[in-house]
């Protein structure tokens, strides 16, 4: 008798929930209500820092806003929608909720999409009104009401703020419409409605619940990506405070990752190329504190390569952090399938990582051709049903995606969604396979491979054009368009890709080939495998960029630089190098992103040139970069050059007082790289009893500094202080707190070293004991003024007399400029975990082998 086959069909779990006939900002308005004081949206970027709004502030002004928004147009339509075209800010947010108590859908518009794409959105789904940045071009918005959002702001001043619309109990109305790429190679519009969002913010909320102590979320995805919807959302409509993330820091990891530390962030979804990056630029550090808090990290948009998984947690070893892998798209509300992952025994004998199973109140079926299910084990098309499913497209587009469901009668999951990815089945999780028609994930954005076909149709001379995807769902992943030219001009590939820059936005830029003619196949179709065949000869071939790297134009003092860096670039990026590389050359035109952008970094110090990787990512061109790069002998080669104000340093005095218990205490508690380890027993209190029993004598000695702004900063122009004794004159203090075992380990490696290895006496060695800077500051502006505070101490030492400077360093950071930058001469070098305290402990027994304490030695020439 043979056995029966189990079929291809998953089933999540079945949830009944009382708020899911709710609206969004229905529930938002019980939330207001219960935390009015708790601040709703901070926004940090430079002298915004800390811009924010509270619950109660902010439900106060929508509704007012929301008012206004319906004062432009009388329009019932439960579908209508206002689009929005902004960049993220405090702003952004404060808009969308407004636009939902509008009874309206929002459509968000990327300010940096190219005209001709705005125009045919616009078209398509024919807003009431768009709403726009102060600075923004209205022009391409002609035949849409445009007001900007200041110009809302002072409308809304004249309504009061209970006005609102009466809320209509129709959880399938409209809440976004986000446009995604079309097989049709037009853009379409998608629909979702409050429900189906609901239902997915509702099954995160009960999988990964908000912990007490989790009070800030960020919002950094694009507004025009389906994953802000979560973003944004998930925290607003749970109380907690959603930290809006300019673009630009998160193309910086050094940036992003301060960000991240510095609110304690405890979740984070992003693509496993942002992944990749951070995990790249946390090697390069050797930052082993940082990201200590987060705890969740959801992977969706790509991918997620078994070795990409492997390597995160051999970076994050014994930390209990969560890796998961979401699957979804547009049209089923972003995810609708997960898989999580908590340690490497997760990965053992996986050739792929899975996708998972379905979210609530969802089913997945795999089907042949005929939509017949498919047995578990073989491979099929994947189709979704159920409360994740949106609305559809707007007009009614492409048909043959939404359909009747014909494997069941329950109306709860009527429709189907055709995903067209396969995937199959085993061991009762699904494994994703790939795709078979034009659609791939570049960057977590979908990109339909025809809309690029018929965009390149439209470029002068183009006769026909093939896109493909090279090494697709790899990080290495590169779109490629194949083309052949009219008549005999020579048509440049550096010309077409122009041309397709005014009409793409950057993620959908293939590189351009000319080839003579398009290979086919017996049938008449495109010969895809010889094209590709022919793509990766190409590159293999060209394995040696240097003539593609231009040096006219390189001053003749930089012209060794250039020799190393622009080889680099092109080794880096490899295949995807677009153009010659020369001196006006744009890394991320070239191909570049923000991952390679690590490597090469890597890799020039690698061949004796530093850049910082500020410096490196804000370079307009490669000019810039070559003007930053420093070669390895350079004292100021670690330095990131980034403009600062004009600073001045006074003595301590009694006005810094509160000032420097700030900094020490934002500076230390569970930033140290010793006090991690003796948590929870040290609190914030514990550093202002510290600060306060050497306030006195530090004032009295006269060798401690501040450094101060003289120009406009927000709170405060207190940027840093440096704390200074004479190492054989200094006060005996009593402290309660568990701050005691790190002095006494201080004391235990540098006692040795002062009493039989420096000079002896009063005045001989200024004890460089404490420095803390301002929290407000970047990572590259705290190097700066920690490099400010060094060359006074200096000042300083020369001034008293001393015949050098004494100072025990136990972060890497710290470590790596006082040895390559200030040129101090280590003379111990600790292993933290084998200290033994008095008592016998092993108080850092649990830090790794290479956490380290340098205790260090600069004479005064």
């Amino acid at each position: 008798m043979g056995s029966l086959q189990l079929q291809s069909v998953l089933k999540g779990s079945f949830v009944s929930r009382r708020n899911d006939q709710f609206k969004l900002h229905k529930i938002f308005g019980q939330i207001a209500a219960k935390c009015s004081s708790h601040p709703a949206i901070v926004y940090e970027h430079g002298t915004d820092k800390d811009r924010s709004i509270s619950y109660g502030d902010l439900e106060d002004l929508t509704n007012r806003l929301a008012a206004v928004i319906r004062g432009y147009s009388q329009d019932e339509d439960k579908d209508s929608v206002v689009a929005v075209s902004m960049r993220p800010t405090n702003c952004l947010p404060i808009t969308l909720l407004s636009i939902l108590k509008a009874d309206k859908a929002y459509l968000p518009l990327d300010p940096d999409f190219p005209s001709s794409r705005i125009k045919h959105i616009l078209q398509d789904a024919e807003p009431i009104l768009a709403i726009v940045d102060d600075k923004e071009d209205a022009s391409i918005y002609e035949g849409t009401p445009v007001i900007t959002y200041s110009q809302l702001i002072k409308e809304a001043e004249f309504e009061k703020g209970e006005t609102i619309v009466q809320d209509k109990k129709d959880p399938e109305q409209i809440a976004i419409v986000l446009y995604t790429s079309g097989s049709t190679g037009v853009p379409k519009g998608v629909k979702l409605p409050h429900r189906t969002i609901l239902n997915r913010l509702q099954w995160q909320w009960g999988l990964f619940p908000y912990q007490r102590e989790e009070t800030r979320c960020i919002f950094k995805t694009a507004l025009t990506f389906v994953d802000s919807v979560s973003e944004i959302w998930g925290p607003l409509l749970q109380g907690r405070t959603l930290v809006v993330i300019p673009k630009h820091v998160t193309k910086d990891p050094q940036a992003f990752i301060q960000v991240l530390d510095d609110h304690k962030i405890q979740r984070l979804v992003l693509v496993p190329s942002l992944l990749q990056s951070l995990l790249m630029y946390l090697s390069l550090q050797d930052e082993r504190g940082a990201l200590d808090a987060l705890k969740l990290w959801i992977c969706s948009g790509e991918t997620l390569m078994p070795s990409l998984a492997e390597q995160f947690f051999k970076r994050f070893p014994n930390r209990d952090y969560v890796l998961a892998n979401f699957y979804g798209s547009t049209e089923v509300m972003g995810d609708v399938t997960y898989h999580i992952l908590k340690d490497l025994s997760d990965l053992e004998e996986v050739d792929k990582v899975p996708i998972g199973k379905p979210v609530d109140n969802t089913i997945v079926y795999l089907v042949n051709e005929d939509l017949q299910i498919v047995p578990q084990g073989e491979i099929g098309e994947l189709i979704v049903t159920g409360r994740n499913l949106s609305a559809g497209y707007i007009r009614g587009k492409d048909s043959t995606k939404f359909l009747q469901n014909p494997h069941t009668v329950d109306p709860q999951y009527s429709r189907i969604f055709r995903t067209g990815d396969y995937a199959k089945i085993v061991k009762g999780v699904l494994i994703y396979e790939g795709r078979k028609d034009s659609q791939v994930k570049i960057r977590g954005h979908r990109v339909d491979l025809t809309e690029v076909e018929k965009v390149l149709s439209t470029a002068p001379m183009i006769n026909k054009a093939v896109v493909l995807c090279y090494k697709p769902g790899e990080l290495s992943q590169t779109l490629v368009a194949f083309v052949t030219t009219t008549g005999d001009a020579y048509v440049s590939e550096s010309c077409i890709e122009a041309h397709l820059r005014s009409r793409l936005p950057p993620y959908m830029i293939p590189q351009v080939v000319t080839v003579d003619s398009i290979p086919l196949l017996v049938n008449g179709k495109t010969d895809r495998h010889a094209l590709l065949t022919l793509y990766e000869t190409k590159n293999k071939n060209d394995h040696d960029r240097t003539i593609d790297c231009d040096y006219d134009g390189v001053p003749e003092e930089l012209h060794a630089a250039a020799k190393i860096l622009f080889p680099t670039v092109a080794s880096v990026i490899g295949h995807s190098v677009r153009q010659t590389i020369s001196v006006n050359s744009n890394f991320y035109e070239l191909g570049g992103n923000s991952l390679n952008s690590v490597y090469t970094v890597t890799k020039l110090r690698d061949q004796g040139y530093y850049i910082g990787i500020t410096d490196f990512i804000k370079a307009k061109d490669m000019r810039g970069i070559l003007s930053k790069m420093k070669i390895g002998t350079d004292s100021d080669s670690f330095l990131e050059t980034v403009n600062l104000e004009e600073h001045v340093l006074e003595e301590l005095n009694e006005s810094h007082k509160e000032d420097v218990i700030r900094m020490v205490t934002d500076s230390f508690y569970s930033k140290a790289d010793l006090e991690q380890w003796l948590m929870p027993d040290i609190t914030r209190e514990d550093y202002r009893e510290l600060v306060e029993a050497l306030w006195e004598p530090l004032i009295e000695k006269g060798f401690s500094f501040v450094i101060k702004s003289i120009g406009d900063r927000p709170e405060n122009n207190v940027l840093a202080v440096g704390l200074n004794f004479d190492a054989h004159d200094e006060p005996e203090v009593s402290i309660s707190s568990k701050l005691t075992i790190v002095f006494e380990f201080l004391e235990y490696l540098e006692g040795p070293i002062r009493d039989n290895r420096l000079p002896k006496g009063k005045g001989q060695i200024l004890h460089s004991f404490m420095m803390a800077t301002n929290s407000s500051l970047t990572s590259a502006e705290n190097v700066i003024v920690m490099r400010e505070m060094e060359e006074h101490c200096l000042v300083l030492a020369r001034q008293k007399g001393f015949a050098g400077i004494f100072t025990t360093n136990t972060s890497p950071l710290t470590q790596q400029l006082g040895i390559d930058v200030y040129c101090y001469d280590v003379l111990l070098d600790y292993q933290v975990n084998e200290y033994i305290a008095p008592d016998g402990s092993r108080p850092f027994g649990q830090a790794p082998d290479d956490q380290r304490a340098v205790c260090s030695w600069k004479a005064v020439k």
